[in-house]
């Protein structure tokens, strides 16, 4: 019986339809149906008329036990196939058997799903047009063709597609292989150089997913070009502290910057006049995929000790001096480091354990009043107006000179003001600085006003920082009214705008 009615029926048929009897065709697949109704019904129904029969017919002559069992057999066998049996078409595509389905919607929706995902992995419209003819017969109903295998045998013959294992960062696509392990292992070559054995776990700063899925064939399968990707280095940003002797011009040029993209990062700075503490913007080549890694550490931490401070009544207010320097304690520290590319980007503190303690630091600090003439130990401009000449090498009266201060133009009669407090330990003529007035600041530190009008202080005179000492003027080697300002440390002259504020 089931070599019966798996047995196709001889009704060809193309997609277009215009050949196959259409009408019979449908008589035959509204008979299946109805056969299936009928079946369940009369199996229902049988035992209901076997008993009906037979206490109607009571007393008189029984219905003939081969002639009910005839009509039972019948009833069942259509009942059974109607349970175990549905219409169905096979599905043939150039000759090739493609699988048997419902109905023929079956097959188109797989087509029209397969074009669809095609042309989405492709970028561009990719028809998928197959020459479907349909038989029609009957199938046990778990025989039928799955989505899924109707899905995977169109895109076989999609040439532009392939199924494998594709590496995506951030949901882009950046290369494929035939396996999972080959792309793992570049992942492994490019996080290996930041593994050590205290790491404790290895990610990576963007998605990363390795999938089995379909992509373009020509979908990049070199495992060199596709660490070479991963690894290209990409301009990023980050901030840096300015520390005592850095400038402008120096931190662009240690970062690989010109000082025009310095500026850019850096709107508003003044690149003449940076501070300890400040904060700057400086560019940062990250690679494309970074690695991010943890490592769990133990080290020993120094404990500073205490500062207590005695008053002295022998120093001035602002000074201070170290009596006893004390000592400093040990702790064990357990933490977890987080690093970007080596780099560490944080540090998480598990627990610290105190081995030994600091004792304490005592410094003496002044009490009595300071005289304003004491110097603060730090340099303000004596005039304010315009540079007309650096400090260093230069070309004046016709040949090239040292210079050993800057001069800054001022008109004739401003008043210099002292640069920081100090004794006043010159007033006069000096040969090409014309007047000049030096002030000793104490600590090997000297400051010289030269060029000037006329004197306000006298040698031996105590200024405080801000004074007036002098007037601007033009005398001695000069072209203009401006001051010559001038810094020696231990009698070594330095370059002036290193010093000022």
């Amino acid at each position: 019986m089931d070599e019966f009615l798996q047995e196709p029926i001889s009704i060809p048929s193309s997609t277009s339809g215009k050949t196959e009897p259409r009408g019979l065709r449908d008589r035959l697949h509204r008979f299946a149906e109805a056969a299936a109704d009928y079946g369940t019904l009369l199996r229902r129904q049988g035992a209901r008329v076997y008993h009906r029969v037979c206490s109607r017919r009571a007393g008189q002559q029984p219905v003939g036990r081969l002639t009910f069992l005839a009509a039972a057999a019948l009833v069942g066998v259509v009942g059974v196939t109607a349970i175990l049996y549905t219409p169905s078409y096979v599905v043939t595509v150039d000759g090739t058997q493609v699988g048997t389905v419902k109905s023929r919607e079956v097959f188109e929706r797989a087509e029209s799903r397969v074009a669809s995902r095609a042309s989405a992995i492709l970028g561009y419209a990719y028809p998928l047009d197959c020459d479907a003819h349909y038989t029609f017969t009957f199938t046990k109903r778990d025989s039928l063709t799955s989505a899924a295998n109707l899905d995977a045998w169109l895109f076989s013959q999609v040439n532009d597609v392939t199924k494998c294992y594709t590496l995506t960062v951030n949901g882009k696509l950046i290369g494929a292989a035939p396996d999972r392990e080959t792309l793992s292992e570049v992942l492994s070559t490019i996080s290996a150089p930041y593994v050590t054995a205290n790491t404790i776990s290895v990610s990576f700063d963007k998605n990363v997913h390795i999938t089995y899925e379909y992509v373009p064939s020509d979908t990049l399968e070199d495992t060199t070009q596709i660490k070479t990707l991963l690894t290209a280095n990409t301009n990023g940003q980050t901030t840096y502290e300015v520390k005592k002797g850095d400038t402008f011009m120096a931190l662009a040029f240690d970062n690989d910057m010109t000082m025009a993209e310095m500026e850019d990062l850096n709107p508003g700075v003044d690149v003449n006049k940076l501070y300890i503490g400040q904060i700057l913007n400086i560019k940062r080549v990250v690679p494309f995929l970074s690695v991010k890694t943890m490592d769990a550490v133990t080290y020993h931490q120094a404990i500073e000790p205490s500062v207590q401070e005695v008053s002295d009544s022998s120093m001035y207010e602002g000074e201070s001096k170290v009596l006893d320097s004390g000592t400093y304690g040990d702790s064990l520290v357990s933490a977890n480091v987080t690093y970007i590319n080596g780099v560490e980007e944080g540090r998480d503190v598990l627990s610290t354990n105190v081995l030994s303690q600091p004792s304490d630091k005592v410094v003496a600090v002044g009490t009595k009043v300071r005289p304003s003439w004491l110097p603060n130990g730090y340099f303000i401009w004596p005039v304010y107006g315009h540079i007309t000449s650096s400090f260093g090498y230069r070309y004046i009266f016709g040949s090239y000179s040292f210079h050993s201060g800057i001069d800054i133009a001022a008109p004739y009669a401003t008043a210099i003001r002292a640069a920081d407090g100090g004794t006043v330990i010159f007033t006069g003529y000096k040969g090409s600085y014309g007047n000049l007035v030096i002030i000793d600041h104490g600590n090997g530190k000297q400051t010289y006003y030269g060029h000037c009008s006329s004197f306000l202080v006298s040698k031996g005179d105590k200024v405080c920082q801000g004074q007036s000492i002098a007037r601007v003027g033009s005398t001695g080697r000069s072209t203009g009214n401006h001051c010559h300002f001038e810094v020696r440390i231990n009698g070594t002259q330095v370059n002036p705008m290193s010093y000022l504020n």
